[in-house]
Order: structure tokens, then sequence, then C-alpha cells
């Protein structure tokens, strides 16, 4: 039985159909009594008959009737007409999460907030004793308050109750497709519910991990081209993990889907408020979880400039990005402060050593009125750069390092190591060098850096004179080159990139320690790259994307796991180049530069005919 536009339920007038399914019909209507938009679910007369759907029916009524939670829909009224048993619920504008799934995955921001307002949710009904059972896309309404819980049509309360046979599962509200994945409810029940055990909070815990996983990846947590395929993997499979499929989801998210999709009940979360404490602690950005493997790195050519015109460099200061907020569960917010800088037209951010030790201004080279290729500090507080008087044409230099008091620079370029004073003056010749692959200036006035690609690291006075080694190669453990040094506070050691030859992935390349001394180097942890230190944590890159880890600068090691520092770093599968930048509060990276497209007329053989903007 279908209702007509103006036909009436008691005091409910119907204005048009919403949808339909197995449980019955839902229109909307309008409340003459109130002069409000409801939703109206029938069990037409047919269906009433079915003791059994009726049973369900009336079961759903009383089970929300119980519930009273901002995102759960909630009931107004019930009611009988000529035989026509009806429900008389919130009226919801908006679509389901199904239907935005059609389009894609979600951002993290939205998989957590309405990962965390579900899971609410569910522990509201869990607490009285209510059990979904049919928790799905389908049945989650996104509205502009958020989530909301829909049907709980098979509903049950956490009481003994006979199992039911796998016949009885309910039917799914989209057929199996001759070329496709099953779709429906079955790819969200869990194991016990399949092979007809008892349910109880923890299947429902089931469900909201398949759920979780389909709106952070896109893809659903199990699937098969049959029923009995389906069943299958829910029973035996693991899905792929989310940070294989989304490497910027936060690493914690992997371990809160992953246990709630465990098969045995007793190794799950076992209440839905456990997992919302999780998400929440999430989307504070406390997050940890084990990074992504190091992929193999494509060959590349050893001395790279990264000369790109519209390169952008992406800053976060004032303790916004390395705040305790992103580490730790109990410290207060900090307001993160991210913003991005451009450098002037035909303008590049060198390769190396850009970001002040205070962390405040940037370093750069660009062509001035002239043409001539200058070097120019810009402050972060200023929207205006300055050049750099006294020094000569920049266009050579591939690396720079600021003295640790921030009022010299000394600059790698035309076969030589320079320093001048950051307020102006004469360069003075400090070492000759081949190249540079990173410049350090350390506390004790002394520069460290790698004179060739394949050679070990040599220091020299600050004030000049002849570089001697410090390090060297160890060719037994397949090591390459040693890149990127970088001053410990003490003045005295130093961290670098220990790159190797391209093995097992996990030998791609080691962050590493070594001090003035040449006493041996230390390895720390394998690495793509890395920034530096800063407040206790090493940071770090792996595949282009950023990590800190929890950093003990006396014994030179790392403990935790690391987290994930949000950002688009820009990344080109080598480790010749660590993009990244820290100092102070600030880190700095090279983000993706902007690419241009131009649309173009073809004919049929591909000839092009005009160009369009």
């Amino acid at each position: 039985m279908s209702l007509t536009a103006g036909s009436r339920l008691g005091p409910y007038q119907i204005v048009s159909p919403l949808g339909a399914g197995g449980m019955g019909e839902v229109y909307r209507a309008l409340d003459t009594r109130l002069e409000r938009t409801v939703a109206v679910k029938v069990l037409p007369r047919h269906l009433s008959e079915d003791a059994e759907l009726r049973q369900r029916f009336e079961r759903e009524a009383r089970t929300i009737s119980r519930l009273s939670h901002p995102h759960i829909c909630a009931l107004y009224d019930v009611g009988n007409q000529d035989g026509v048993e009806y429900l008389v619920m919130e009226y919801l504008e908006g679509e389901t999460l199904a239907e935005r799934l059609a389009r894609g995955a979600l951002p993290a921001e939205q998989v957590l907030r309405y990962g965390i307002e579900t899971a609410d949710a569910l522990d509201k009904a869990h607490r009285q004793g209510i059990v979904h059972r049919d928790l799905k896309p389908g049945n989650l309404m996104i509205t502009k308050s958020g989530v909301k819980l829909l049907d709980f049509g098979l509903a049950k309360a956490m009481a003994p109750e006979a199992s039911a046979p796998l016949t009885s599962i309910p039917t799914q509200a989209s057929p199996i497709t001759q070329a496709g994945a099953v779709v429906g409810t079955f790819q969200y029940m869990s194991p016990e519910q399949l092979e007809g055990r008892e349910a109880d909070a923890r299947t429902d815990i089931f469900a909201l991990g398949a759920v979780l996983y389909e709106m952070a990846t896109g893809r659903k947590a199990f699937s098969g081209a049959t029923q009995a395929s389906v069943i299958s993997s829910i029973l035996r499979d693991d899905p792929q993990p989310v940070s294989q499929l989304q490497p910027m989801s936060p690493p914690a998210f992997d371990r809160v889907v992953k246990t709630c999709l465990a098969k045995d009940p007793e190794d799950r979360w076992q209440s839905a408020g456990d997992v919302a404490k999780e998400l929440k602690w999430i989307a504070e950005g406390s997050a940890a979880g084990v990074a992504p493997p190091i992929p193999v790195a494509a060959r590349r050519k050893v001395r790279e400039r990264l000369a790109w015109i519209a390169a952008i460099v992406a800053v976060a200061a004032a303790s916004a990005l390395l705040s305790p907020r992103l580490f730790r569960r109990s410290a207060p917010a900090s307001a993160a402060v991210r913003f991005d800088v451009l450098p002037p037209a035909g303008g590049e951010f060198l390769a190396s050593g850009w970001l002040s030790p205070d962390g405040r201004s940037l370093a750069f080279g660009a062509p001035d009125s002239t043409g001539t290729y200058r070097l120019w500090i810009r402050p972060l507080d200023s929207v205006e750069a300055r050049p750099v008087e006294g020094a000569g044409d920049v266009s050579g230099v591939i690396s720079l390092a600021w003295s640790p008091d921030g009022r010299s620079l000394a600059l790698a370029a035309d076969r030589q190591i320079k320093r001048l004073a950051v307020a102006g003056g004469t360069e003075q010749p400090v070492c000759a060098t081949q190249t540079t692959f990173g410049l350090s200036w350390g506390s004790s006035g002394v520069l460290v850096f790698v004179p060739f690609y394949g050679s070990g690291i040599v220091q020299v006075a600050a004030s000049g004179g002849t570089p001697s080694a410090v390090t060297s190669l160890d060719r037994a453990a397949g090591e390459v080159a040693h890149l990127w040094p970088r001053f410990l506070p003490d003045g005295r050691r130093f961290l670098f990139f220990a790159r190797t030859k391209a093995g097992r992935e996990s030998e791609q390349g080691w962050i590493a320690a070594a001090s003035l001394d040449g006493k041996g180097v230390h390895r720390i942890r394998p690495a793509d790259a890395y920034a530096g230190v800063a407040r206790g944590y090493l940071i770090f890159s792996i595949a282009g994307t950023l990590y800190a880890q929890l950093f003990d600068e006396k014994t030179l090691t790392v403990r935790g796991e690391p987290a994930v520092i949000p950002g688009s770093l820009a990344w080109n599968g080598s480790t010749v180049n660590p993009f990244t930048e820290v100092a102070a509060d600030a880190l700095a990276f090279r983000s993706d530069p902007p690419r241009l497209r131009r649309m173009a007329v073809v004919d049929r053989s591909g000839r092009k005919l005009s160009e369009i903007g």
C-alpha cells in the first residue's frame, strides 16, 4: 500500500514519499497539530499480518522510545489506523552515509567526527541494554548537526535468546551483481552473527569498525562476488590497513579499526564508549601509530637543485606543529599557526638551510631589478624580504647555514664555502669544496658539511681552515653516502642521513649520529630524510609524510611510536634532499608546487588545432 499526498494517518498529513525498504515505507508528513515536518514510517497492512515483521516494528518503537540522544533519530509518536501500523519520527534533512560514500572516501576530520558521534550513539543504546545489530552506512544519516543513527528494527535487548540460523539473516538492501561485490547488510556483520551466535554490544562494535574503514578508504572492509565469499572473508580475512590506502590518515586510527574488526569479540574494544574516547583522542591531535614502510627510492640525479620557481614553503610557527598538543593526551590545546610563503617571481628556496635558528626568518635566492641573483632574508612577521648586502651572485648556492646566533651565514657555492654577516659586509672565504650535500654551523664555532656525494662528513673552523674528516662510509653495511648533517644543541654532536643501497625497504636509509671527535657512528632509526630535533622530538619523513618521535638527546635513542605531522610534503622518491627545516618552535617544509594545465583542441588524429587558456 502506498500513501498518496494529502492522505492522513491520524493528525499526520502525508506530503511525499521518502523511501521504502524491507520493513516498510517512509513518508514526509506534516503534524497538523504542531505544524512541524515529521517522518512517518508505515508498516503496510499485508506486512502487518506477518507476526515476525509486526513484532520487529513494535520492537523498533519500544527501542527508540527508550533512547534520547542527539545522534539517534527521535521517536515522536506511534499509531494504528485501519490496520496500518506507523511510527512518527524526527524528520532529517541530509543524505545517508551510503549515498555520501558513493562519491568516495571522507576527509579524515569527517571520519573522526562521524565516528565519534556514531560510537556515542551506540554507547547510549548499549547502556540501555539495546544492540542495534544492523549498523551500516545506509542506517546513518548525515545532517547539518552531524550523524543520526536510524532503523532499530532489528535491535534486540542484550538478554539470552535462541540462536538464529543463517537463513534468518536479514536480506540485503541491494542484490548481488554479476560483476561486482556484494553490497548490503552482510558486509557489516560480525563473525558471531554469521555463525548464529549471541549478539551483544561487541557485535555493533565490529560493524562500527567496518563503517569507519569504509569512511576512511572509500572501500568496504569485506567484499566478494557471492554471499558465501563475503561470509568467508569476514570469518577469515583481515582488510588491508587503512594507512596503506590513506597514508595521511592518523596512525592510531589503524589500531582503532583493527581492534574493532577482531574476529573474537574478546579481542575487540569492549564498549562503544571506549571507541569514542580513542577517536576523540586522535581528533585532538594526540595520535600515535606505526609509520608506513619505507619504499625503495627511485634512482635520481645525484645533484638536484630543486629549482622550483613556484615552490612553496609551508611554515608552522609559535609552537604550532611542535606543540605538546600533538603528542600528549593531557596537554592543553595550542593554537596552530600555519601559512604558506611564496618566493618572489623567479626566486627559489635553497636546497637546505633556509630557516633561521630562532625560526623567525627564511633565506632564499631571487633576482633583483637588474636580474642579478641575490640572497634575501624574509622575516616571517613581514610581507617583504630584504637583500643581504655584500653577497655576490648566489645563483650557484645549493646550501647555506645560519650561525647559532643568527647573525651570520655560511654559503656553499662555486666550489667554496664562504661566510658573511646577515646585516651585510664582505664575504670571507672559509675553505674549498667540490659541492655540498648539507652544511651546518655548530655552537662550538665549527662547520660540518659533505664535500661531494659518496664522501663522509668533514669539519672546518667557521673562521676558515683546512677541512678534516669526521665520518667515513661503512661500505660493508651498504652505505653509499652521508648527507645533510645538522648539529645538536651541544655543538659537538650532529645528526645526518646515512643512505644505503636499495635492498630491503628498511635498508634504504638511516638517521644516524656522530660527533666532532670522530669516535664512530650511532644509528637511530630508518627514514627517507629528516628535519632535525626540536622540543625533544626527532622530525623525519617517510615517503612524503612527516613524522615526529620522542628523542633522547643524551642517549641518542627514540622511544614510543611516531606521530604524523599534517601537511603536504614535496617528495620526489629520492633521499637526496631533506625538504624540511626545523628550528626553535617552527617547522618549515617545501610543499608540492602548483601544477599548471593547458587545455587544447585536437582533431581525431591527435593534431593540436588550438589552445584554450
